[in-house]
């Protein structure tokens, strides 16, 4: 087992002082088998009135408002998670089985259909579906995951959150997000239902307790081919205990850290910064 102790700060920093914002943030880990939270507590700066929900897929989202004129927004998640260990099945379904569990599945529907941002390029839509005529599902993925990490270079700041699947693989440049869009893209392009995972990754492949280090969101994807199946295409492996899951969704928009309105005449700026400690 895997102890972690995760300091989120985020906000929005205002050029002017804003009359009021109005925000929804997605910052708590899931509670489940795999991964049990000692605690977890959201702060935000001003106080304002606090909503928790689960949203449509689940991932624990806040709600809340500040009424009171503010320059700057902070939010806090700090939570501590222990990850356990459990027997990950390695999924068996073939391809006839797998349309008939999609068909009678709300969940696997929404898996399957694509969106604006994982839209596939033609090309590799094609060298999907061809893996799918001799590969089984499960094994179909494998092969995409690695093509995807092989053909694509990870470079920090060259793509942003608004950023496509296609944009991702034309220029062969991207971030966690984008192996994620294009991974969730071609897997869809060939029947096989996928969402996306956002959350925290250790940096270190062999962390020590007790050291503080400066880490960030990451993002990878789970398929169902008979089970869910995680794995992480941004490092081409499975998703190990060094992987705090936060949130699912069809693609980004279905998970952002935090988004909002504000009622005032400024720009705003985001700030982020992660610190992970392992615990134990």
């Amino acid at each position: 087992m895997s102890r972690y102790k995760i300091v989120h700060t985020t906000g929005f920093k205002y050029q002017g002082e804003v009359a009021a914002s109005y925000n929804e943030a997605r910052l708590l880990p899931v509670r489940d088998d795999a991964q049990f939270v000692f605690s977890t507590k959201l702060d935000v700066h001003p106080q304002g009135s606090l909503h928790e929900y689960f949203d449509y897929f689940g991932t624990r989202a806040v709600m809340f408002e500040v009424l009171e004129p503010h320059s700057e927004l902070t939010i806090t998640s700090t939570s501590t998670v222990e990850l356990r260990p459990h027997i990950t099945a390695v999924p068996g379904l073939g391809w006839s089985d797998l349309e008939s569990e999609i068909s009678s599945s709300l969940e696997l529907t929404d898996s399957v259909a694509q969106t604006k941002r994982t839209q596939p390029p033609a090309d590799l839509a094609k060298f999907t579906k061809k893996l799918a005529e001799k590969l089984t599902p499960h094994e179909t993925a494998l092969a995409v995951c690695q093509k995807i990490y092989e053909s694509i270079e990870y470079r920090h700041g060259v793509t942003g959150v608004n950023s496509l699947a296609t944009e991702a693989w034309n220029t062969k440049i991207g971030v966690c997000q984008d192996f994620a869009h294009v991974t969730l893209g071609a897997l869809r392009a060939a029947g096989i239902p996928a969402r996306y995972v956002s959350g925290y990754l250790h940096p270190n492949k062999e962390p020590k307790v007790g050291e503080k280090v400066v880490g960030e969101s990451h993002a990878w994807v789970e398929w169902w081919a008979g089970s869910w199946f995680a794995f992480d295409p941004t490092n081409d492996v499975d998703v190990t205990d060094r992987h705090v899951v936060v949130g699912r969704g069809r693609d980004y928009d279905d998970v952002p850290p935090l988004r909002g309105v504000y009622a005032g005449p400024f720009n705003s700026e985001l700030f982020v910064t992660v610190e992970i400690t392992k615990e134990g």
